[in-house]
């Protein structure tokens, strides 16, 4: 059985911010009390690499480092760390408790929260990154959405092999091991883990659970076509 440790999904060697994962501990913690604790701690609040006319800080502490493009009409709100060589793209909307490590993209209108990011995740085109983490090289289809919050409010848990498995947290998106894809409009609800390497199919809704490495998740349509001008003649 899983214990959902960030082995089982990142590899961590070469990552800048791997003491957020605890070790022992379920990967989810990165992002609660953990990481408001990294980011406490943190002591390189410096933008070397500078903010360019048009982007918008709307305070809080932040970390750029050198390499970096970002576009006039960014949204940017500490704290928040931006490692070597990101692109954060027009629209986008940073707002506060997000670490990107190297060579991340937020692109235009894509909105991030309190979120991790390893080294090359990609999160580009219109997507929503709520209380998550993207493993390194992971790419997001235009339009997914990772979503954080029950409709209810309540703690996120989520099935896996007969139990139910208690986050403990009431704000929990999703985690997306190394490698993953999603294709355009996924929808992750609430408490997805998928290990490394799994794949949706575009317009696809997933519910909590833990999806093996390696799964690819296809959607199955039926479509009905008809002869428009049959139909205006009627």
């Amino acid at each position: 059985m899983t214990a959902f440790l960030a082995q089982e999904f990142f590899d961590l060697q070469e990552f800048q911010h791997a003491a957020l994962f605890r070790t022992g501990r379920p990967v989810w913690e990165a992002i609660g009390e953990t990481l408001d604790a990294y980011l406490a701690t943190w002591d390189r609040w410096d933008a070397s690499a500078g903010t360019p006319a048009g982007v918008h800080v709307l305070g809080g502490p932040i970390s750029i480092a050198d390499g970096c493009t970002i576009e006039p009409g960014a949204v940017l709100r500490g704290p928040l760390i931006v490692g070597e060589g990101c692109e954060i793209r027009t629209g986008a909307y940073l707002r506060g408790r997000v670490v990107l490590g190297r060579g991340c993209v937020v692109g235009a209108h894509t909105e991030v929260k309190g979120a991790v990011f390893l080294d090359g995740a990609h999160a580009p085109h219109q997507n929503y990154v709520g209380d998550s983490i993207l493993g390194a090289d992971v790419n997001l289809g235009a339009g997914t959405i990772l979503s954080n919050v029950k409709n209810v409010g309540r703690e996120v848990t989520f099935p896996h092999e007969g139990e139910t498995i208690r986050t403990g947290l009431r704000k929990f998106g999703a985690v997306l091991g190394d490698r993953c894809r999603t294709g355009c409009n996924t929808v992750l609800n609430p408490g997805v883990l998928m290990g490394p390497g799994c794949v949706t199919y575009p317009n696809v809704s997933l519910r909590s659970g833990h999806y093996a490495g390696g799964t690819l998740v296809k959607l199955r349509q039926t479509q009905q076509q008809i002869v428009l001008d049959r139909i205006l003649t009627r």
